[in-house]
């Protein structure tokens, strides 16, 4: 396979990506977005088309200094995706949604305690939440990069969910987990106040999610 064809080929995979974000509900109209990254830099879908319009040559590329190569104008939101990348070499694919419980969640401005050891998939005790600042801006892209550290998914205070992983289908299989347990945790909070799991007992699971599946941290 050429090159030229590699190229096409990660564009449909992120085309797909954006359709099952979609079909899911993790997304609606053109929110949300997705990247991967390759031998220019990193490819992700599009500013302001709606998802079941999105075609294949609609996906942009750009490099690590930002700069657009070829046509299209990207996601707003490129930059967090590139400062992901530079920061977490072994990151190869990162997603981002509005999906409702999560989002809902993140507008309480504080992070996902361990309720459910699940939540020990992301890397840590808890599901960050970083600190709000207006989208697109790099402000926004910092605190996503701070919150990130050690883990494979945040929270953003009243805007969404961000998930990474060593490909797409390990970022999308995050995404879906953390919109879970945000909707979990919603409901169990209508029932009473949830028992926390140990630091203890988060460690443990943390140390059997290394290895674990779709979950395994792209470092491992």
């Amino acid at each position: 396979m050429d090159e030229g064809n590699k190229v096409i080929d990660h564009r449909i995979l992120l085309v797909n990506c954006a359709l099952q974000l979609l079909e899911l509900g993790l997304n609606k109209g053109a929110s949300g977005n997705c990247s991967l990254r390759n031998d220019q830099g990193f490819l992700i879908t599009p500013t302001g088309i709606p998802t079941d319009q999105l075609l294949p040559e609609q996906i942009v590329q750009m490099d690590m200094e930002g700069k657009v190569i070829g046509a299209g104008s990207p996601s707003s939101e490129w930059r967090f995706h590139r400062d992901i990348y530079l920061a977490r070499p072994e990151v190869q694919a990162v997603i981002h949604t509005h999906s409702p419980y999560a989002t809902a969640f993140s507008c309480l401005r504080t992070d996902l305690p361990p309720f459910h050891y699940m939540i020990a998939m992301a890397g840590g005790d808890t599901i960050r939440c970083a600190p709000y600042v207006t989208f697109g801006s790099q402000g926004l892209s910092d605190n996503v990069v701070q919150s990130l550290q050690g883990r494979l998914a945040c929270l953003m205070s009243n805007h969404g969910v961000i998930a990474v992983g060593g490909n797409l289908q390990q970022a999308l299989a995050l995404a879906i987990e953390v919109e879970s347990l945000c909707q979990q945790y919603l409901i169990a909070n209508q029932l009473g106040k949830p028992i926390l799991l140990t630091q203890a007992e988060m460690t443990q699971v943390i140390e059997k999610f290394k290895g674990y599946g779709p979950f395994r941290n792209p470092e491992s």
